[in-house]
């Protein structure tokens, strides 16, 4: 087995041991993505010699922390001091910070190597869409906007990596590519630094291709409980199978796929119980949209005023406010997501966790169309923290996930869950 292909917590283990090091790691990972990029085009940025820089420093280092030696990957809408960040936008081409985004912070001082920044649709929001390609059939759409990271992933070009999510730009494009990810609870990680789109929404999240991987990163950032793991068994966990309010938009093969998951946890012995959220909820993703355009506005104005004739049409379509949000409806949208909040909050502790689709089905043909993120919207506005988990594969070869989705400040407990689960969940 060559060094890129183990998971993050697996070369964690290895360098603990003396028996790897940062450097020989990041070089193997720069070996894979060197023979990949041509076809899965995940990078923006990617700087082989910084990148065995950051490795040997990491290697000299006095303390090892929790992420210590493991390549990391950032989304091109996060700032890298040593990088630039372009937003994936003509008008922020080869732009540096000169300081890391709060997470990176948060990661370099865990000891991780950052070895390059990922493609994004623009600004992570809309407009130019990445040049990344699904590493399952290039001719498809790793989903969005957190493309790269999703790709670089699930191809063994790096262990770990940071997306985002305001709609579903973490969960779907996991799906999408077959891998897991994790959407925390919105707040509990510090967005300074990545680009503004909705403060109501904005939530840091990251890829791994294990539960493990993904509680690595939960260690960094002192989630709420994660220094108490549990080591669930499958029988006698309550998993609520929840199709949710958007169940007619579901391709075959998603319907197929939380099926399936129903199934194979309850042959395990997991109590899996048939859940209808209740009415509010069929509004949530209506008031998540209005959320999203109403702050949407403001977050691209200075960019509307500054260089508009090289802004996208998508992001003077929101600072003019084409969708006509008024006061009136921002404020029902607020107060819909605050009922809905709690209402969700107390289905616990009654059921472990809520199981439910990832993506509407297998990922689209082409770059334009990175999927729709129906079956993530409503949970990113709930706050609450979502792990997905890869599935089926659909009529086509391609993957197809679900997700599991706890309470607010939930995040420990639903990667206990993610532990147990997940093996039974992918067969």
């Amino acid at each position: 087995m060559e060094p890129w292909q183990l998971t993050a917590t697996q070369a964690a283990a290895e360098i603990k041991a003396g028996r790897l090091t940062a450097e020989a790691l990041t070089r193997s990972c720069l070996e894979r993505i060197a023979e990949r990029e041509p076809v899965v085009k995940a990078f923006t940025y990617l700087d082989p010699v910084l990148a065995l820089n950051n490795a040997r420093r990491v290697d000299k280092a006095y303390a090892q922390g929790v992420l210590h030696g493991l390549p990391f990957a950032v989304k091109d809408m996060i700032d890298t001091a040593d990088m630039p960040t372009s937003h994936n936008s003509p008008l922020y081409e080869g732009l540096r910070q000169g300081r890391d985004a709060a997470c990176v912070g948060v990661a370099r001082g865990e000891g991780a190597v950052i070895i390059g920044k990922t493609d994004t649709v623009e600004f992570a929001a809309a407009g130019r869409r990445a040049l990344t390609r699904n590493p399952h059939d290039p001719t498809r759409t790793p989903g969005g906007s957190s493309s790269g990271s999703a790709a670089a992933v699930a191809d063994g070009m790096v262990p770990l990596a940071f997306g985002t999510q305001t709609g579903g730009s973490t969960i779907r494009p996991a799906s999408f590519c077959g891998v897991h990810a994790m959407k925390p609870t919105h707040g509990v990680v510090n967005s300074e630094g990545a680009k503004r789109y909705s403060h109501t929404l904005d939530t840091i999240g990251w890829y791994g291709r294990t539960p493990a991987d993904l509680r690595l990163v939960a260690e960094a950032f002192r989630l709420y409980g994660i220094e108490h793991p549990r080591a669930l068994s499958p029988q006698g966990l309550k998993i609520a199978l929840c199709p949710g309010p958007n169940w007619a938009l579901a391709a075959p093969e998603a319907k197929e796929a939380l099926a399936t998951a129903g199934k194979r946890l309850e042959a395990a012995g997991v109590i899996v119980e048939d859940f209808t959220l209740p009415a509010p909820f069929g509004e949530v993703t209506e008031a998540q949209l209005a959320v999203l355009y109403g702050e949407g506005r403001g977050a691209f104005l200075q960019e509307y005023l500054a260089n508009p004739g090289h802004l996208h049409q998508d992001f003077h379509d929101r600072v003019e406010n084409s969708q006509g949000v008024s006061p009136q409806r921002m404020l029902w949208a607020y107060d819909l997501a605050a009922e809905c909040r709690k209402l969700f909050d107390g289905f616990f502790p009654r059921f472990d966790a809520v199981l439910t689709p990832a993506a509407a089905g297998e990922a689209p043909v082409g770059r334009q169309d990175t999927g729709n993120p129906v079956f993530n919207s409503m949970w990113t506005l709930l706050h609450v923290p979502c792990v997905a988990i890869p599935c089926i594969k659909g009529p086509n070869g391609m993957p197809v996930g679900v997700q599991i989705v706890g309470p607010r400040f939930g995040d420990a407990a639903l990667l206990d869950v993610a532990e147990a689960v997940s093996p039974i969940i992918m067969g």
